[in-house]
């Protein structure tokens, strides 16, 4: 790494908004969502085909779960005050 880009990133990361394992949970959670809200599109994409339909159907659903579950997670984080 050359001298003008170490100075450059230097100082990233020195100030954090929240706790590394909340922002994990921001981050993810954010991921989720928007797999969700894409699934709808790969169902209607897979027109007839059933078996596709159930597929990309079940990750929706098992997606559904894990943003309730780190919902759940987060709201218990900032209850305890450690977010």
């Amino acid at each position: 790494m050359t001298i003008a880009t170490e100075r450059a990133t230097e100082h990233i990361g020195e100030t954090k908004a929240v706790a590394n394992h909340d922002h994990d949970m921001i981050h993810e959670l954010s991921k989720r969502i928007d797999a969700v809200w894409r699934f709808d599109q790969y169902i209607a994409n897979a027109d007839q085909d059933s078996q596709l339909q159930k597929f990309w159907t079940d990750l929706k659903a098992q997606e559904q779960d894990n943003v309730r579950n780190l919902k759940k997670l987060v709201a218990k984080h900032i209850n305890q005050d450690c977010f």
